[in-house]
């Protein structure tokens, strides 16, 4: 049942990741509590390698419940 549930959880945040990515490619902007904002090309690869990992620990667990 862990497994399952961590499988779950796993592909809800690779949904959240790719979402973000969506806006990012709109052209949305992030700015952080001063104002400042965030560098979107950074903020870009870093989901890009949430969803690789999140990929990854998908095939995995969904290896193990077969």
């Amino acid at each position: 049942m862990g497994d399952n549930s961590e499988l779950e959880r796993f592909r809800a945040q690779r949904v959240t990741a790719i979402y973000r990515l969506d806006l990012i490619s709109k052209g949305a902007q992030i700015h952080y509590d001063d104002g400042t904002p965030v560098d979107m090309a950074s903020e870009k690869a870093r989901l890009e390698a949430v969803v690789d990992d999140m990929d990854r620990r998908i095939a995995k667990l969904e290896g193990r419940l077969n």
